[in-house]
């Protein structure tokens, strides 16, 4: 998918067509699409060919984007779970695996690569019993945490709304067991990994840079990729690399790391909530 969508980018860029793509490489316009969309493998000639085609001449972007291509043709586990996902969210899903530098903002919940499993539970579920397709998206939450235990080289930074580890989560009788925990594991995350640095936004700050919403900055800095910003609604989610979008959101984020309190600031936060959760 990162692939495709690089493909994508420079083919528009300079004004070509799908047909003229898949000519170039004995294809149709419909090959091209769905090599755009990730949704069949990538023959390394075809890539180099599109690539000159498209006007990439420097050997090292070819180099880089052709290892991307030999990436893209194994199997990514989300695509296990490609019945019980959104299309919308699986194509996020192969964009984060590849980013690595992901850059948070979330007003409302912990971000779903810091839940624990229980907490996860009770927001995916929304408290009722859950079904099979529930437990694989659950599950598949999971599997996207494994990374951040595994890839000390790929950086987090998230900046929290203080509501966000207000919020009660969880039935009544447990809510406040599952807060506690949640606050706990972002204790340890946040002291523990030198990967990831944790902000949290106090209420005492009032209106801040980001009164729109959540939203997720990725970067690929091994790549010759834009970075992307992430914006998900009720029922999809958009991939946004414009980069006067990007821009914004990049800005935003730099103001809400300054209004925010300090990652030593926001661990002293995280305790004292843990204690009044006792």
């Amino acid at each position: 998918m990162l692939l495709g969508h690089e493909l994508r980018k420079r083919r528009e860029q300079r004004g070509i067509t799908r047909e003229d793509a898949g000519n170039r490489i004995r294809a149709s316009a419909s090959k091209i699409s769905r090599m755009e969309l990730g949704r069949v493998g990538f023959k390394l000639r075809d890539i180099e060919d599109l690539l000159k085609m498209y006007g990439v001449s420097d050997r090292k972007t070819i180099k880089e984007l052709l290892e991307v291509a030999r990436e893209s043709n194994k199997p990514g586990w989300w695509k296990e779970y490609g019945d019980s996902l959104h299309k919308w969210f699986i194509r996020y899903v192969g964009f984060e695996e590849a980013a690595d530098h992901i850059r948070i903002y979330e007003s409302q919940f912990v971000p779903g690569l810091l839940q624990t499993e229980e907490y996860a539970r009770e927001i995916i579920s929304g408290g009722v019993e859950t079904d099979m397709v529930t437990e694989q998206r659950i599950e598949a939450r999971l599997r996207r945490q494994k990374r951040i235990e595994s890839d000390t080289s790929m950086r987090m930074w998230v900046i929290l709304d203080e509501a966000a580890v207000r919020r009660p989560i969880g039935v009544i009788s447990r809510g406040p067991e599952i807060m506690r925990r949640q606050i706990e594991h972002l204790i340890h995350l946040s002291s523990e990994h030198d990967n990831i640095t944790l902000q949290i936004i106090p209420f005492s700050v009032g209106a801040h840079a980001a009164e729109a919403g959540s939203f997720t900055l990725l970067r690929y800095s091994e790549f010759e990729l834009a970075d992307m910003v992430y914006l998900e609604q009720l029922h999809d989610g958009e991939l946004i690399d414009r980069r006067n979008v990007v821009e914004a959101y990049t800005k935003a984020m730099t103001r809400l790391s300054v209004a925010a309190a300090t990652p030593d600031e926001t661990l002293d936060i995280l305790k004292e909530i843990r204690e009044d959760l006792k």
